[in-house]
């Protein structure tokens, strides 16, 4: 049976280290996992290597939205993928849709082209995958094939619906369709819960999730009254990965027999 991937998004050095504890294969690493993650720090991406020693790839999404971006959001895309590899990323993920929701497959290529020049540069290879974007593209058998024909990696995907479970049958469809070409990262919603079904019913093998908790904030002295970015969000509250609920994916997805 082959080793099944089990990847952690997370969005600070303590929540890798908790992925790790847990047995992640590997890492996302982003920024504000709030607003559905936005580009880390090379900075970070340099600390959580090196704590960590794991395989991680750098989110790459200049802001929260759609991924429909403008000249100046595509500038800077190729120029943090270069520098984000250039720090010690392993992969970069990342999306551009155009405006009719197909793969912006100019924006891709360009992003791609200066990921690979500076892995190039470092002497190591780097591994490009598409996030998200795929959920909301027009049409799911055509991206896959772009995905394939930029030479993507992998596409992290929850099946086109609100969670990996809701969109099984798609899932299985674009397992089918890879055929090997293209790892098929079945992510949102996914835990240690729902893993065997879903892995049975999709023959994927990758799952990503980010396994949060919510941690107490260290601040004694708390002001209250006084918010700092969205409406109802507890500043005095942090979110991190869970290294139990890491654990439990872990041997979810080791205990799935073909």
């Amino acid at each position: 049976m082959p080793h099944r991937i089990l990847e952690v998004c997370v969005d600070s050095t303590a929540s890798a280290l908790a992925a790790k504890a847990g047995g992640a294969d590997r890492l996302e690493l982003c920024a504000g996992l709030a607003i559905g993650g936005t580009t880390p720090s090379a900075a970070l991406v340099r600390q959580v290597k090196a704590e960590t020693g794991l395989p991680v790839r750098a989110l790459l999404r200049p802001r929260a939205g759609d991924f429909c971006y403008d000249r100046w959001e595509l500038a800077q895309m190729a120029e943090l993928a270069a520098g984000l590899v250039a720090a010690g990323a392993d992969g970069i993920v990342t999306g551009v849709l155009d405006p009719a929701g197909d793969l912006d497959l100019d924006a891709m290529q360009h992003i791609c082209t200066a990921a690979r020049r500076a892995a190039r540069q470092a002497g190591r290879p780097v591994d490009l995958a598409l996030h998200r974007a795929f959920d909301v593209c027009r049409d799911a058998t055509l991206c896959l094939e772009a995905a394939c024909e930029l030479g993507l990696a992998t596409i992290l995907t929850s099946g086109q619906a609100a969670d990996a479970w809701s969109g099984r049958a798609l899932l299985a469809r674009l397992q089918q369709q890879a055929a090997g070409r293209i790892e098929i990262l079945a992510g949102a919603g996914v835990n240690a819960r729902n893993i065997p079904d879903l892995v049975r019913q999709t023959h994927v093998t990758a799952c990503h999730l980010s396994g949060k908790k919510r941690v107490p904030s260290r601040m004694v002295f708390r002001r209250a009254g006084v918010p700092m970015g969205l409406p109802g969000f507890d500043e005095f509250e942090l979110w991190q990965t869970d290294p139990a609920a890491i654990r439990a994916a872990r041997a979810a997805l080791d205990g799935v027999h073909d």
